[in-house]
């Protein structure tokens, strides 16, 4: 278990309040509370600085937290980076949304994320001699795939697009993607990964498919938040 919630950062501040070792981080802080009402037992709230909920509880009595970090790569990079190097979190699993950029991925269908293809330029700031392969964490991504083919949910495991833009000016970025084989677009976990990397700790992003970008296909914000069950279910298992 973490043992620095006496601490706070400028967005978290638990008041003294556990975060366990073991986080799940959705993007939307209300899909943080449907999780924390859903699924946890002895839930304690540890964080509403900026609306940003987060909340720690019992899974099949493992202590787990969940916590909301907004969108984008910046955002991200901001919760995570003080939930490792500040308040000691070992393992940190992204459950959030993407838009799937292929032919056989189909709504609701889970991928997980092995590799994250970027277009931010957040890891610049490392200085790194060439460029960087941002993937996950293989012992998060492995045990995932166990907890998926025990509970018999088919999964996609590849690279997706972690990217700054949303609304693109350049119409034909994402069959470019596409054509290396990219499975979706989403927008959080290259900052992740780049964190947990550079502190030596395990981050794992889940996605479930919420729209399909080159079919116009997509769900509703309120299935966006409580729908995803199945990926969820897979996280917490994994955590």
């Amino acid at each position: 278990m973490s043992t620095e919630t006496h601490k706070e950062t400028p967005h978290i501040k638990p008041n003294g309040a556990e975060i366990a070792e073991t986080i799940l981080l959705p993007g939307d802080p209300l899909r943080a509370k449907f999780i924390a009402d859903t699924y946890l037992e002895d839930v304690v709230q540890f964080n509403e600085i900026r609306g940003m909920l987060g909340f720690t509880g019992t899974f099949k009595g493992k202590r787990i937290s969940v916590m909301g970090t907004g969108m984008g790569t910046p955002s991200m990079s901001i919760y995570s980076w003080e939930l490792i190097n500040v308040f000691g979190v070992k393992n940190l699993i992204r459950v959030g949304s993407a838009g799937a950029i292929q032919d056989n991925l189909n709504l609701y269908d889970i991928v997980f994320a092995m590799g994250s293809s970027t277009d931010s330029n957040y890891g610049h700031q490392f200085n790194l001699p060439g460029q960087y392969s941002i993937t996950a964490s293989f012992e998060l991504l492995e045990k995932a795939k166990k907890v998926a083919d025990n509970k018999g949910q088919h999964v996609h495991v590849g690279n997706v697009l972690s990217s700054d833009i949303f609304y693109n000016a350049d119409p034909t970025a994402l069959q470019k993607w596409s054509e290396m084989g990219i499975l979706c677009a989403e927008m959080e976990s290259a900052g992740l990964y780049l964190n947990a990397a550079r502190a030596g700790v395990n981050a794992l992003c889940i996605l479930t498919i919420s729209d399909h970008i080159f079919r116009q296909e997509q769900t509703t914000q309120e299935e966006r938040q409580t729908a995803f069950t199945n990926m969820m279910e897979i996280a917490l298992e994994l955590a």
